[in-house]
């Protein structure tokens, strides 16, 4: 017999199916990628044409799509946005912003924003102005069916305009928003979880946020919208009131200087815009918070106590304002004796009621001033 070797394939040709093989999984990722790019830019300009009909109106100085090959980048330049609908309408102007979404998780949307942000009446000058280290934001979900929504703000600087001199109204080292569905449909009577962080946060406006920075964690629930259709918040606030509904403070921990307080509660809204309701809280470190606030010029100056020191003026001349410095130097004092003592991370306590009675704000007995309306 005779025997025969085997035929060889050469080993040639199987590089080249191979090279065939890569050669067509890049084209066809070329084609998807250039086709998704066309229809996002498409989905685009359906969304601004949607919100145009709503009164919103987006426009980009300078535009770009890119991102090839692993992700879409939609860059918008001297973005700015005008809110027609809104009472009084508002124009709002920033440097630009860079959104990035990666090919293999298209629901997920990463946006870089580049300062400073400005907000005016249209054809006026601007009236507040917010600059930033580094500010982002992420929204998973669809446009139409969001599910989560964060912002990340490093030394973020709010001022109003006065003229050309800038008055602060909010400075930090961080600070994080973060919203997400929790019940129901964005459409259809929504329940939503807002988480607010802080590190070094202070407003030069608000006597409690002035004297020093305060490190806070706040997480609420709103109950009661009825959709979450774009709106001013004014209008989510009246949905709230109008439906009975209420905003749960399920925690609230802040620090500043010596004074740290926790608490919970719930608030609910009035027909007028104000807050009702109250929260309990713990607070650890009470004097040094009521010094930062002027507590005791705010109890001295109280309806209540000018009534008083009026009565026993009648009595005896001066002797009302002896009362109102007494009620003053003892604050403190009477706060511990009306509150429950106890620890709070092991350190000397007491615990007591935040009261909102129509907007007006009680720390216990202490009236801290009134809370602006919410519409």
């Amino acid at each position: 017999m005779t025997s025969s070797e085997p035929v060889r394939r050469p080993a040639s040709r199987r590089y080249v199916v191979l090279l065939v093989l890569v050669a067509v999984l890049i084209g066809g990722w070329c084609a998807f990628w250039y086709v998704a790019a066309g229809k996002a830019q498409t989905a685009l300009e359906g969304w601004r044409a949607r919100e145009a009909k709503s009164g919103r109106l987006y426009q980009c100085g300078k535009e770009s799509v890119g991102g090839f090959p692993f992700r879409f980048e939609f860059a918008c330049q001297s973005a700015t946005a005008l809110f027609e609908n809104s009472r009084p309408p508002i124009k709002a102007e920033l440097g630009g912003v860079l959104v990035v979404s990666q090919v293999y998780q298209p629901t997920l949307l990463i946006s870089e924003f580049q300062g400073p942000l400005t907000i005016a009446s249209p054809g006026k000058p601007p009236e507040l102005t917010m600059n930033w280290a580094l500010f982002q934001s992420s929204v998973r979900g669809t446009p139409a069916a969001p599910e989560r929504v964060s912002l990340v703000f490093d030394k973020p600087a709010l001022d109003a305009l006065n003229g050309s001199a800038p008055h602060p109204l909010l400075r930090a080292e961080h600070l994080e928003l973060h919203g997400r569905l929790l019940e129901g449909l964005v459409s259809d009577h929504p329940v939503l979880e807002v988480a607010v962080r802080t590190r070094g946060a202070f407003a030069p406006g608000v006597p409690a946020l002035a004297a020093q920075p305060v490190d806070a964690v706040f997480d609420t629930v709103f109950r009661g919208l009825t959709d979450f259709a774009p709106k001013p918040w004014s209008e989510r606030f009246r949905e709230i009131a109008a439906n009975n509904g209420r905003i749960e403070i399920t925690e609230a921990r802040a620090v500043q200087g010596e004074t740290l307080a926790v608490g919970t509660g719930n608030l609910s809204i009035s027909a007028a815009g104000r807050l009702q309701g109250q929260l309990d809280l713990t607070v650890a470190g009470l004097e040094p918070f009521l010094k930062s606030i002027n507590a005791e010029q705010m109890v001295q100056a109280s309806p209540s106590v000018d009534r008083l020191a009026g009565a026993l003026d009648r009595l005896s001349p001066g002797l009302g304002q002896a009362a109102k410095q007494q009620v003053g130097a003892n604050l403190a004092t009477g706060i511990n004796l009306l509150g429950r003592k106890t620890t709070l991370e092991g350190r000397p306590a007491v615990s007591l009621p935040l009261r909102f009675d129509d907007g007006r704000m009680f720390l216990g007995p202490i009236p801290l001033g009134d809370s602006p309306a919410l519409f």
